[in-house]
């Protein structure tokens, strides 16, 4: 591998920044988190940095949206999972979060609160200027080691992810090492025909990833969900009201751009469930009454779309097909799941809500790779190189110059 593992460290005594990705699915009714898996994921790595003082950060959910939230309760989760006590500090980068750091003893883990709580978090730098943030300008010369196992985040430049490499030493945890090494060699063995089937809400980044997951060969057929979905919809005049959603004529518009560019490449469903006062209707697209909200797909659709999945050689699903953490709307996440799992193709399920689901269902050990992480594996797939993964290779070359 071009990056650093933990296995190039001596880690005893040493205080650690681990940056991990414990940005998980929250209840929007009880605000509690509805899926650990991404805290889970973080285990391995603190069990290899046991003999270190361990400083973890990390996000949850963007500003102004219902999963914005503090760490606590992640704090309490990773208690319960490691059966040992976590510090916590309801601070990022000020003299409570500092005087934390300072008083750490080996083998103590500290978690700090949402990183996005500093202005900084929710930016994106170069490298050169994200060391020179005030986040990490202020906490670099508190930390010994950099640690990066946020591979969900891997496609953002935000300090916490290409800041600290600059301004320390730098390697992978073990999600990272484990993914990379995955990933490379499913992409060595992947073949066509690739379904991808895409859902989830963070509309202007896939519709890059989809520009150049066809360009580079790895999407002869996109089956669309979710809000991304919708927007291709909107795209083909199929829903006649505007969706509601931020910069929607641009995003529509390039939407209605890719259509015209690859004709034969998308499918968008035909049939969808909708919410009437709390019960689940299903109809044809074409009977959708002005302020229906699509909550799920039909039945035919799925029927579809499985059978797209069933005929392929490689699939790779990301983002949920609908309201599936409502039991009412969870059918299209839930069908996809299973075409995808029984497919004789080699099999990528992506993303924090299709690893839970995924779960659910006891379906895991049916995929060839399943990470939380997802626009981050949209874009790996494609072949452009991660913020992260760039950041990590040049902390790996500027060490070995040392050596």
């Amino acid at each position: 591998m071009k990056v650093l593992t933990l296995d190039d460290f001596d880690l005893k005594g040493k205080t650690v920044f681990l940056r991990v990705d414990m940005n998980c699915p929250i209840n929007p009714e009880t605000f509690e988190i509805s899926g650990t898996k991404r805290i889970e994921e973080a285990i391995e790595t603190l069990q290899s940095l046991k003999e270190a003082k361990v400083v973890i950060g990390s996000h949850q959910g963007r500003v102004g949206n219902y999963e914005y939230t503090g760490m606590d309760k992640h704090a309490k989760v990773l208690e319960k999972l490691m059966g040992r006590e976590i510090k916590y500090v309801e601070d990022t980068i000020g003299e409570a979060a500092q005087n934390a750091i300072k008083n750490l003893k080996d083998g103590e883990i500290l978690l700090l609160d949402n990183l996005r709580l500093c202005a900084e978090e929710n930016y994106e730098f170069t490298p050169e200027n994200a060391a020179k943030t005030i986040m990490v300008s202020r906490l670099s010369k508190l930390f010994d080691l950099c640690v990066l196992d946020s591979f969900p985040s891997a496609h953002r430049s935000h300090p916490s992810i290409v800041g600290f490499p600059q301004a320390l030493p730098a390697c992978a945890g073990r999600i990272v090492e484990r993914e990379v090494r995955n990933l490379n060699e499913i992409m060595t063995v992947a073949k066509a025909p690739h379904v991808i089937v895409l859902g989830g809400s963070k509309i202007p980044d896939r519709l890059e990833a989809i520009k150049l997951l066809i360009q580079n060969g790895r999407a002869d057929h996109v089956l669309l969900t979710g809000l991304i979905g919708n927007v291709f919809m909107r795209a083909q005049a199929r829903i006649k009201s505007p969706l509601g959603i931020k910069r929607e004529d641009e995003v529509v518009a390039k939407a209605h751009a890719l259509i015209g560019e690859y004709p034969d490449v998308f499918a968008t469903p035909v049939d969808i469930a909708i919410n009437k006062d709390g019960e689940r209707v299903e109809m044809d697209v074409r009977e959708m009454g002005k302020g229906d909200k699509i909550f799920d797909l039909g039945p035919k659709t799925v029927e579809y779309y499985s059978k797209l999945i069933a005929g392929a050689g490689t699939v790779f699903i990301s983002g949920p097909a609908g309201f599936f953490e409502k039991e009412n709307f969870s059918y299209g996440t839930k069908a996809l799941l299973d075409a995808v799992a029984n497919s004789m193709a080699t099999t990528i399920v992506s993303g924090g809500h299709l690893t839970t689901a995924l779960k659910q269902q006891g379906l895991a050990d049916k995929i060839n790779h399943v990470s939380t992480a997802g626009g981050a594996l949209v874009l790996y797939l494609t072949g452009e190189k991660l913020p992260m993964i760039k950041a990590l290779e040049d902390a790996a070359t500027k060490h070995r110059s040392k050596e």
